[in-house]
C-alpha cells in the first residue's frame, strides 16, 4: 500500500503564533501527502522565561487557532497532520502534539518526558503512549522530542501496533537523529522526526536547534534527511504494512522473543 509521509522543517518565531501559523500554511499549501509531521511547539517557539509567556501562547485543542487551521488544511488537502503546540487545560499546560485527520477528527498526545526547563513550564504528560488512526486507517504513534532517549517510548508504541512513529521535535542535543535509526530498527517501525531549525533567543538565553529532520524505514535505514538549516517539506512514499513484519530470522521475532519475566521495570 502506497502511503505518502512527510516532514516539514522550519524556524518558528518565538511567541509569534499568528506568524508561525501563516508560515506553516504557506509551506504546506501546494504539498500532496497522506501524513505530514511538523515540529514540537511549532506554533509558539520554545525558549520561555516565565509562566506568563507560556500562558500567553497556550491554547484550547478543541477550538484554538492551531486546530482551526489544521482542520481546514486536512479537509482541503485530504491529509493527516501532526503538529506540536502548548495545550491549555483546566489542570495546567502541556507540551502536546495533535493528530488532525481529513475528517477533522483530532487526537492528542501529551509529552511524557519533559526536557530541562520544560519542567518549569509544563505539566508532565498523562496520556501515555497511544496509537491513532490517520488517513487510510494507517496506525500512527505519537511521541515528542526527548521521549526518544527512553527506549520504552517507541517500544510502547510498537506494542500498541504503530506502523509509523510521528516524532515532532525541537532538538538541541546531537544524538537523536542517529538514535532514531535504532528506535526504528529495534521496533520494526517507520519513524518521521520533524525538527525545527534556527535559534530561539529570549533575554540572556539562547538555544540553537539542529534541524536534520528525517524519515527512517523499518530496518533503521535513512530514507531522507534534511540539512541543518533548510525550511521545506520532504515527502516520500512508503508501505506501512512493512511494519507488520517483526521477524528478524525464521526463528527470531522482535516482539515475540522478548522475555519480560527477566526484565526490570
Amino acid at each position: 500500500m502506497g502511503f505518502k509521509v512527510g516532514v516539514c522543517q522550519f524556524k518558528p518565531e518565538l511567541m509569534q503564533t499568528e506568524k508561525n501559523l501563516k508560515k506553516m500554511e504557506s509551506l504546506l499549501e501546494s504539498v500532496s501527502a497522506d501524513l505530514i509531521v511538523l515540529p514540537e511547539l511549532a506554533v509558539s517557539g520554545y525558549l520561555f522565561n516565565s509562566e506568563e509567556e507560556v500562558k500567553s501562547i497556550a491554547e484550547d485543542p478543541n477550538n484554538g487557532p492551531t486546530v482551526t487551521l489544521f482542520q481546514k488544511l486536512a479537509k482541503q488537502h485530504n491529509t493527516s497532520y501532526v503538529v506540536g503546540f502548548a495545550e491549555k487545560t483546566k489542570n495546567g499546560i502541556y507540551n502536546s502534539a495533535m493528530l488532525v485527520n481529513p475528517d477533522t477528527s483530532i487526537h492528542i498526545y501529551r509529552k511524557t518526558h519533559l526536557f530541562f526547563e520544560e519542567k518549569k513550564w509544563f505539566k508532565a504528560g498523562d496520556t501515555g503512549f497511544k496509537v491513532f488512526k490517520a488517513k487510510n486507517n494507517v496506525k500512527v504513534g505519537l511521541m515528542i522530542c526527548f521521549d526518544w532517549i527512553f527506549p520504552e517510548s517507541a517500544r510502547s508504541l510498537a506494542l500498541a501496533g504503530a506502523q509509523i512513529i510521528a516524532h515532532p521535535a525541537n532538538l538541541v542535543l546531537p544524538w537523536c537523529q542517529q538514535a532514531m535509526f535504532t528506535r526504528s530498527l529495534e521496533n520494526g517501525v517507520f519513524s518521521a522526526t520533524s525538527n525545527r531549525t534556527g535559534k530561539d533567543k529570549n533575554g540572556e538565553k539562547v538555544l540553537n536547534f539542529t534541524g536534520m529532520s528525517q524519515i527512517v524505514d523499518t530496518k533503521g535505514q535513512i530514507i531522507y534527511r534534511m540539512n541543518k538549516f533548510e525550511e521545506s517539506v520532504f515527502i516520500t512514499e512508503i508501505d506501512p504494512l512493512e511494519s507488520e513484519n517483526k521477524d528478524i530470522t525464521e526463528l527470531n521475532n522482535l516482539l515475540l522473543d522478548r522475555r519480560t519475566e527477566l526484565y526490570r521495570s
